[in-house]
Order: C-alpha cells, then sequence, then structure tokens
C-alpha cells in the first residue's frame, strides 16, 4: 500500500519539556555515531503526544538524531503502526481484520464502524472525535473477534458491544479493556478445565488492564508505561507459581 503525507500538515511540532528530556534519554541508550537507532522510539512519542505523525515531526525527530529528513520519512512510511493522518480526538480504532477475527465477526464490527464513525477507513467523523481502521493481526487470536484503542485491547467483541463501548466513550466515560464478555484474558468462558489446583491470585484481569483502569484513561495514555501480560497465579496453600 502507497503511503503519504497527508495534504494538511501543522506549521511546526517541538517535545513537550516531559518528553524532550525522555527522548534525550532514550539516545544516550545508543553508542556515538548510532543515534538513528532511536528513530522508531522517538517518532512514536512525537505520535502519542500529537495522536499522529506529521511532517514538522518528523523532520524534528531526524534533525534531532542527525539524520536526513528522507531517512525519517521511510521509517515513518513504511511501519503502519506510524498513523500519517489526523485520528479521533477521543479514540482511534483498530479492528483486526486478520483470519482468526474475520471468521468470528470483525466484519460486523468494522460495519459498526462505518455506521458511527465514517463510511471510509483513515477518516475522521464529523465531529473529530473518532476514527478508525482495518489492521492486520493484533496476536489476541482466542479473543476474537478484538480491536484496539489506544493502547488496550477490547476483545470478544459483538457488534453490539463494540456500538455501546463508542457510545460510552463518546459520553467520556472509562469502559474497562480486556474480553467483554466476563472471561478471565484467554481463559474458557467458563473458568479453567486445566491446573485447576492453581487460582489466579484474585485478580479480575491482567496486568496491562488493570494499569488502565488504576489509571481512569484506557485511551490517553501517553506515559511510555509498560507492564508485563503475566498474572501472578498461587496454589490453594498461597505458594507462588513459577
Amino acid at each position: 500500500m502507497l503511503r503519504r503525507l497527508h495534504p494538511e500538515q501543522p506549521d511546526s511540532f517541538e517535545f513537550t519539556e516531559a518528553n524532550l528530556a525522555w527522548a534525550k534519554e532514550q539516545i544516550t541508550k545508543y553508542p556515538a555515531g548510532r543515534q538513528a537507532s532511536a528513530i522508531i522510539p522517538l517518532l512514536w512519542r512525537a505520535q502519542e503526544q500529537e495522536g499522529w505523525l506529521t511532517r514538522p515531526a518528523i523532520e524534528y525527530v531526524s534533525e534531532m538524531l542527525g539524520m536526513a529528513y528522507i531517512r525519517g520519512l521511510e521509517v515513518a512510511t513504511f511501519y503502519f503502526m506510524f498513523q500519517l493522518q489526523p485520528t479521533g480526538s477521543v479514540a482511534h480504532i483498530q479492528i483486526c481484520g486478520t483470519t482468526s477475527c474475520m471468521i468470528c465477526g470483525a466484519e460486523d464490527l468494522m460495519a459498526v464502524c462505518r455506521d458511527k464513525i465514517s463510511a471510509k477507513p483513515h477518516t475522521l467523523s464529523e465531529d473529530g472525535r473518532f476514527s478508525w481502521e482495518e489492521v492486520e493481526c493484533l496476536g489476541a487470536c482466542t479473543n476474537a473477534p478484538m480491536a484496539q484503542i489506544g493502547k488496550d485491547y477490547y476483545e470478544d467483541l459483538t457488534a453490539e458491544k463494540l456500538g455501546a463501548l463508542l457510545d460510552a466513550l463518546d459520553k467520556g466515560e472509562v469502559p474497562q479493556p480486556g474480553p467483554q464478555n466476563g472471561r478471565f484474558a484467554s481463559e474458557p468462558l467458563g473458568g479453567a478445565t486445566t491446573l485447576t489446583e492453581y487460582t489466579n491470585a484474585s485478580i479480575k484481569m491482567n496486568a496491562s488492564a488493570q494499569l488502565a483502569e488504576d489509571i481512569g484513561d484506557t485511551v490517553k495514555r501517553i506515559d511510555g508505561t509498560e507492564v508485563p501480560l503475566a498474572a501472578p497465579w498461587t496454589d490453594q496453600a498461597g505458594t507462588r507459581g513459577a
């Protein structure tokens, strides 16, 4: 797919003070003469700050790393993780359209997006609050069909549940990420059927979803925080599992 920069661009870009300090710290992780290796995390940070990756942002990051602008542009246009057009101010919805999700109803989810957001992907809703696209496999096949909104996964979706999620986001509510059918992670809906001598340490969701709940903002978590997806497991006596 040919990817081009959006025809309408802002006049300038610069990192916020906090993001600039973060970017400089990232650059120190690479040896002298290899600063260009930081191009992907810095472009990603610029996208998180603005919501999409603008031409001034690509130029800014390229100059910061001592790279020709065309080199930064090559990276930005190669990776589909970089949004080259404005995204919704509230949320950008990424619907997985690969095999497992497609079989389980991804087309129905995309129909909801066409109805509630815009007829075409990569296009803002009329109020500019939402946008959507179809993406390749997001690695949650057991929980198909699913969508990524911001940094979080919303899994085991139906058209009705996705519609309700969009309505909640539009009202300023914070829907809980993770499976939307009540199960924990990718366990069977009725609970574990093997290793039943272990219990899930009395937690309701994995660490990533729990962080989103604790922060109270499942869409605009622009802090660079990453957490392990593993959940602590203990046996009935309370001994920590391996």
